[in-house]
């Protein structure tokens, strides 16, 4: 068994033959979590799960500190990832001055004024009055959204002449991020926004060729990407970053066609949220759960990643695994 199929087996499985090629036999579930919920003892020794992601959007280095010290005396059996941050639009401060919200960002962009600029996972909206500070500040007059803004959250412009401005992949802060993860000993990643090999070839010289890196897939350029640069190596894996990608499609059902280009063009693609969602209104996952999974599996996803909101209680989380669990033994039985 090479180097590769052996860190395959490691999630679930050996080579299986027949279209498409794939090294993993059975499916893993991926999951969210940090050390300091109360409930990550016991997911950290469940074996089930191919992996635990450690999410850097909503922590500051401190915080983040913390977590890592928490890691050294932890029971884990799990392997254990980085969410690194790419170019992904965020939010670094927002505040109310007067009659107006102000919102600076991680990246300097061009949008005009009039422009829709999507909140919280698409479920608020508002109109962007104008941009100011070359590009790293929207201002929204009157002020917009109704929800509090915080620092850390993502958003959405989808506009015929929106840009991001020329600059860096990663903040100073991602950097320090990126440094103190490194060298706790992390050797598995995940990258968030990739929309180029020359992304890929930065975040590599950070954190070694050597490690496994996940390329999460979630707007247009990523996409291309996938279709005319992306060539499969030990250690890069993509993934289809379901949550971002089907907001940022210029339409809704472009994102099948994305689903099906990424799984073609890497085997062992991973498939991250929106999947499951009914379990965090109730106990029992609903029909269209279990038949979005089949069309996956179908597909030929063998990976999945939850949503980081099943994550964050104990017992949606169970559930979800115990639905997950389900799902797979059927398909094990096919």
């Amino acid at each position: 068994m090479n180097r590769l199929a052996r860190f395959f087996s490691r999630f679930g499985g050996g080579v299986i033959g027949g279209p498409p090629p794939n090294l993993i036999e059975k499916a893993g579930l991926m999951v969210t979590l940090w050390p300091s919920f109360p409930h990550f003892g016991r997911f950290a020794k469940d074996t089930r799960l191919a992996g635990i992601r450690l999410n850097s959007a909503m922590i500051s280095n401190p915080e983040l500190e913390v977590e890592l010290n928490a890691l050294r005396s932890a029971d884990v059996q799990v392997p254990l990832f980085f969410d690194v941050k790419g170019r992904q639009l965020r939010v670094e401060e927002a505040k109310v001055v007067g009659d107006h919200l102000e919102v600076d960002l991680n990246h300097p962009v061009y949008a005009s004024p009039g422009t829709v600029v999507l909140f919280k996972a698409e479920r608020e909206h508002a109109q962007l009055h104008h941009v100011s500070k070359g590009g790293w500040r929207l201002v929204f007059r009157p002020r917009q959204p109704e929800s509090v803004v915080v620092a850390g959250e993502s958003i959405h412009i989808r506009a015929a002449d929106f840009r991001v401005l020329s600059g860096p992949q990663f903040t100073n802060v991602e950097l320090a991020k990126i440094a103190q993860v490194k060298a706790a000993g992390f050797t598995r990643w995940f990258l968030s926004y990739v929309q180029s090999a020359r992304d890929v070839a930065e975040f590599r010289e950070l954190v070694g060729k050597d490690a496994e890196v996940w390329l999460k897939i979630e707007d247009q350029a990523g996409l291309e990407y996938v279709r005319r640069e992306f060539r499969k190596a030990p250690g890069l894996t993509l993934v289809a970053a379901r949550g971002d990608m089907y907001i940022e499609v210029a339409k809704p059902h472009d994102i099948l066609p994305a689903l099906r280009l990424i799984i073609e063009r890497d085997p062992e693609a991973c498939v991250g949220s929106r999947i499951m969602l009914s379990l965090v209104r109730g106990n029992v996952p609903d029909c269209a759960d279990f038949l979005d999974l089949a069309w996956l599996h179908d597909v030929g996803y063998r990976r999945f990643m939850i949503c980081d909101e099943l994550c964050l209680k104990e017992s949606l989380l169970a559930s979800t695994i115990n639905a997950f669990e389900a799902f797979r033994s059927v398909q094990e039985l096919k």
